[in-house]
């Protein structure tokens, strides 16, 4: 009796153990359960939103405004002379050299007065050599010449030396009349359509000309800029010439770099403006005369500034204002001040740090103290578009 009494007492120590061991696990299994699902819901209540990190980087103030392209130099070729065209040299729209033939003129009327020029001068110098000789002979008879024919043959030999020096002057003028039957380049550029065909007869006094030659490299472009930037454009340009650049209508697309050349001098007092020249190299032919820029002045560059993307700052009716994402994964309001905003960053004057992480997308769901679940914004523009 005494061991069945043991038995029955170790049985029921199990099954009382077993019985502990299953409830532990039951309200263990729904205390863990009940914790997750906490986590989740906290997880589905925090509002998803992108961010960006402030940056501590050096910032280019640009002055930003619109400008036309204009070569560099521009020439109607006209014809000097007159006469039929033999001859079109050019292809239109070549770039042509300095120097290069464009047109041929007839040339046989003006060889032909060359020649004249030069045998008129022959024919001169050869009377100058017999009246060289007669003055000889005279000096040689001494007393047995008169006074009066030494002298006459004197006077024949400077005349005869003076016409001379107009014949050098005729054969020079007809050479150059001559010449200017070849028409050339006067500079280096790229040639425009063409205004006469061969066979046709052009003059000296014809307003048409032949050809337009634009010269591109370099070529400038013309822009301006408000009165009040003036006297920034004139403390920067005195240090160092001013980078400037060109870019399309709508901004997108750099075309080149150049130099701020010139500032205008006067103030456009219709418009409050000042009218720049920049110079570009155009070594690509990136620009071209009558285009269209949006143009781009390095006036000056903010050191150590703090920058965000502009989609971080936000309008209310107390001004500007960011949201700012603590330790705690919490919403901040900061109200900013910005001073510059250009590519799609703004510099933070006033509001945030550098290295605080801003919300640039979902601020419409986000308000003080809400819990937000982030996700790196991304710096390629297009992304940020879509």
């Amino acid at each position: 009796m005494n061991k069945s009494r043991i038995t029955r007492g170790i049985l029921l120590a199990l099954v009382v153990a077993g019985l502990g061991y299953f409830g532990w696990q039951h309200f263990h299994g729904q205390s863990q359960e009940t914790a997750a699902n906490r986590a989740k819901k906290a997880a589905r209540s925090a509002v998803r939103v992108s961010v960006a990190t402030a940056e501590k980087v050096d910032f280019p103030v640009y002055l930003t405004g619109l400008g036309t392209v204009q070569a560099f130099n521009t020439v109607l070729v006209r014809s000097r002379v007159d006469g039929q065209i033999d001859k079109i040299a050019f292809t239109e729209g070549q770039l042509v050299k300095q120097g290069a033939l464009l047109a041929e003129i007839d040339p046989r009327p003006y060889q032909a007065v060359l020649d004249q020029a030069k045998a008129k001068k022959e024919q001169d110098e050869a009377n100058l050599a017999n009246t060289n000789l007669d003055l000889q002979r005279f000096i040689k008879l001494g007393e047995f010449a008169t006074r009066q024919q030494l002298d006459t043959q004197r006077s024949n030999v400077s005349q005869l030396t003076a016409q001379i020096a107009a014949d050098v002057a005729a054969v020079s003028n007809a050479q150059t009349q001559l010449d200017y039957t070849q028409i050339s380049a006067p500079i280096s550029g790229v040639v425009g359509l063409r205004q006469v065909d061969i066979g046709n007869i052009v003059n000296a006094s014809t307003q048409t000309g032949i050809v337009t030659i634009t010269q591109i490299e370099p070529i400038a472009v013309i822009f301006t800029a408000p009165e009040n930037e003036l006297p920034n454009i004139k403390d920067a340009q005195g240090a160092t010439p001013l980078k400037t650049i060109a870019l399309t209508t709508d901004g997108k697309k750099s075309l080149a770099q150049g130099k701020l050349a010139v500032v205008n001098n006067q103030v456009d007092s219709t418009s409050g403006t000042i009218r720049l020249k920049a110079l570009f190299d155009n070594k690509d032919h990136a620009l071209w005369p009558g285009q269209s820029v949006s143009t781009r002045l390095l006036v000056s560059t903010l050191k150590d500034a703090t920058v965000v993307p502009d989609e971080a700052v936000q309008h209310g009716t107390r001004g500007l204002y960011a949201f700012v994402v603590d330790q705690d994964n919490k919403a901040e309001l900061r109200t900013v001040k910005v001073s510059q905003s250009i590519d799609g960053r703004s510099v933070i004057e006033q509001g945030l740090s550098p290295g605080e992480k801003v919300i640039t997308t979902g601020q419409f769901k986000v308000a003080p103290g809400t819990l937000v679940s982030t996700a790196v914004a991304s710096s390629d523009p297009k992304v940020r578009e879509e």
